[in-house]
């Protein structure tokens, strides 16, 4: 008789938790997976995917307008905001229903229900409310935990008439106001979906700019950008109220500013989602930020439990998720200890421009290297000049002055997502700047400028001009 129900049980259908369970299916070991909402997780049914598809949809509009400018005549459009969500939730069931298959197909066990763990060994599987499920206790050799993060929703009075990003998927009309708080990707990436619909946008932040952790040209030029876009961007201001009234949201700012919405969207954070899993059962340790803490092998401090993803808190992205699963798989089910090199991870931002981002900002590198060199250009894309358009792009290198390693590249411009997976790769390997400058251009394109900069950029206030 075994010892054990399973050889692992992963509490957690999302990316990282299912490309653990696949792997260590495919091992021959016996895997369970829980999952209480949707298979799929945040990234596929709440996050990353249906978002895209929201960008996509507001994207139409400047390309309609763009169109114009070549030349084109288009007859009256309209956007019907129902027909687009059934689509949208159409295509993340298929891509939901895929998740299942891979796993099944790979041999595991998935159960619906909310998993709360007993002890070290052991977890209870708790139905979802209206249905038996697959409720039970189950014992396993290991556990991972790959819950992921829930949206921060803030207190204060009014706070329960403000949606998040997981409500935001599911509006049943489109707001003709809407109100979105907060300074961090979801926040700049939600505004600019809005717009784009022909919403009118306000977003609201506490801080002196947005996207705090992005480099400062980054963050000075989104925020320009945003507003060429219609975007009222308001700074330093935090909500102390929010009344419903029959003619909207109105929210009243700690600087007595009032604004009047349809919709208020909270994009003010994510926090890991440990609430209700037991982990004080089995003497898990938390980090001072309340995520799960874990080794470079995303063990935990009990021999028998491991968590990945944004659980961790350690970068939270669906592929450093999926890396993170892997090489827990490849360590404990393929005697092959492996572990993710959270170094140099590239990101992207969905904004309107779109953000590309791998390394350093510049005020990281000066504070690591003392002395760096920059390298920047703005500029407005050839596609935007032909129709007199006013957007503009920026492309920043930063490089160490000592040997001339290439430790920051930051784009900000159409299809700068695209650019800057391949830049990461270079950066990754430690290319220097002349053998960044070797590469010929690949012309006409905005990636060229990444190969061409030769001039040092000195801000005014440096060389005193």
């Amino acid at each position: 008789m075994a010892e054990y129900d399973f050889d692992l049980f992963v509490i957690g259908a999302g990316s990282g938790g299912v490309r653990a369970a696949r792997l260590a299916a495919l091992s021959g070991a016996k895997v369970a997976v829980a999952e209480e909402y949707r298979v799929g997780g945040t990234c596929v049914v709440r996050g990353c995917v249906p978002k895209k598809f929201m960008v996509y949809a507001s994207e139409v509009s400047s390309q309609l307008k763009t169109a114009k400018g070549y030349g084109w005549t288009i007859g009256e459009a309209s956007f019907d905001w129902k027909t687009f969500l059934h689509d949208k939730d159409v295509e993340i069931a298929r891509l939901s229903g895929i998740y299942v298959t891979n796993l099944r197909k790979a041999g595991a066990h998935l159960l619906h229900g909310k998993a709360r763990i007993l002890d070290a060994h052991t977890v209870e599987v708790l139905p979802k409310e209206g249905s038996e499920g697959d409720a039970g206790r189950y014992t396993a050799k290991r556990i991972l935990v790959a819950t992921g993060g829930r949206p921060v929703r803030p207190e204060f009075e009014g706070a329960e008439h403000g949606i998040t990003s997981d409500e935001a998927f599911h509006l049943p009309t489109l707001p003709k106001r809407v109100l979105v708080v907060g300074g961090g990707y979801i926040a700049v990436e939600f505004a600019g979906i809005y717009a784009g619909l022909g919403v009118e946008t306000t977003l609201c932040y506490r801080g002196s700019n947005i996207l705090r952790g992005f480099d400062d040209d980054v963050r000075a030029h989104l925020a320009d950008e945003m507003e060429k876009r219609g975007i009222k961007v308001v700074l330093g201001c935090s909500h102390k109220s929010i009344e419903k009234t029959d003619a909207g949201l109105v929210s009243t700012f700690n600087n007595n500013l009032t604004f009047e919405s349809d919709v208020v969207l909270f994009a003010t954070g994510r926090d890991p989602y440990v609430e209700g899993l037991g982990l004080e059962n089995a003497g898990v340790k938390l980090n001072d930020k309340g995520a799960i803490a874990v080794d470079a092998h995303s063990k935990t401090n009990v021999d028998s439990i491991w968590a990945v993803g944004d659980v961790t808190d350690r970068i939270n992205l669906t592929p450093v998720a999926i890396r993170e699963g892997a090489a827990f798989a490849q360590t404990e089910f393929y005697g092959n200890p492996t572990s993710f090199d959270h170094d140099l991870v590239a990101s992207a931002v969905f904004s309107q421009p779109p953000i590309g981002a791998v390394g350093m900002s510049e005020a990281e590198a000066r504070h690591a290297f003392g002395k760096v060199d920059i390298y920047r250009a703005v500029f407005r894309p050839m596609k935007v000049t032909f129709y007199g358009g006013q957007e503009r792009a920026l492309i920043k290198l930063v490089v160490r002055q000592d040997n001339e390693q290439v430790v920051g590249v930051h784009v900000v411009g159409p299809d700068a997502p695209e650019i800057i997976q391949m830049a990461a790769i270079a950066v990754k390997m430690g290319v220097t700047k002349p053998q960044w400058d070797s590469t010929c251009a690949v012309h006409p394109t905005l990636a060229e400028e990444l190969v061409t900069m030769r001039e040092k950029y000195v801000p005014a206030e440096v060389g005193g001009v």
